[in-house]
């Protein structure tokens, strides 16, 4: 890359994290339609428990249930993953003079362009406690703050920093919120 482009990959919905729960989810909609089928057939196809011994109005019909509305959501969270919604670049090209912001989105792609000029601040913004928040955003004239960022799991405070300055650095612009 040359010095008058910067760009930034962003990490979407296809990490760790999301794959653990999106099989956790999975796996309990599973147990919970063979505990329903268990009651309704009346012999056990889990090797845990005794689900053969629920009554099956209500406790199977609620068991089977839950295993639909597992299922569901497990289609959801895999697409998710399988989309790798939120994924994209931040790409900062001096030459043009324009700073080209694209996500991944659900249904389609989602790309902002904001002329250079218009850039005042490059915003590092931490705050601690029960709804943690650390993000780097521009500070856009007219325009609220454009997150840069992934959403999720926290930067550490020095990553942060460090992309922050770099950041302003290459932008020539001021950087608020240290």
């Amino acid at each position: 890359m040359g010095a008058d482009l910067l760009e930034q990959p962003v990490v979407g919905s296809r990490r760790l994290s999301n794959v653990l729960v999106a099989s956790m989810v999975t796996i309990g909609g599973v147990g919970f339609l063979f505990a329903s089928l268990s009651s309704y057939l009346g012999r056990d196809l889990l090797p845990l428990g005794h689900p053969a011994g629920l009554v099956f109005i209500p406790q199977g019909l609620v068991m089977g249930l839950y295993s639909i509305a597992a299922a569901l959501l497990a289609t959801y969270l895999w697409m998710v993953i399988a989309i790798d919604v939120g994924a994209g670049i931040n790409r900062f090209d001096k030459s043009s003079g324009v700073v080209t912001i694209s996500r991944r989105g659900f249904r389609k792609p989602i790309s902002v362009e904001i002329p250079i000029k218009d850039i005042k601040a490059v915003k590092v913004e931490v705050r601690d406690g029960f709804n943690t928040r650390r993000r780097v955003s521009l500070r856009v004239q007219g325009r609220r703050d454009m997150p840069l960022t992934r959403v999720g799991e926290p930067l550490p405070l020095a990553q942060l920093e460090q992309d922050g300055a770099e950041l302003a650095r290459f932008l020539n612009v001021n950087l608020e919120g240290l």
